[in-house]
């Protein structure tokens, strides 16, 4: 996936400003429903996807915060 990024005038870049594409279809990704598997669970989770090949990004910060979180505590059950 690739990043396009928004500077602003003094050079600091937002997260919110980034817009993500696909790095095979060079489209913009979408807020889509994804379901996601992991052991014995199903989520269904809004997450970046590309519209024409359906690539899911899951960004570092979601996935080293949050997904790292629950992954954890499905593990210890």
């Amino acid at each position: 996936m690739n990043e396009q990024n928004n500077q602003k005038e003094d050079g600091e870049q937002k997260e919110h400003d980034h817009q993500w594409m696909c790095d095979k279809c060079h489209e913009k990704l979408e807020m889509s429903k994804v379901r996601v598997r992991y052991l014995d669970g199903n989520f269904e989770v809004d997450l970046l996807r590309c519209p024409t090949c359906r690539m899911v990004f899951i960004g570092e910060e979601l996935a080293l915060g949050k997904m790292l979180e629950i992954e954890k505590g499905l593990e210890d059950k």
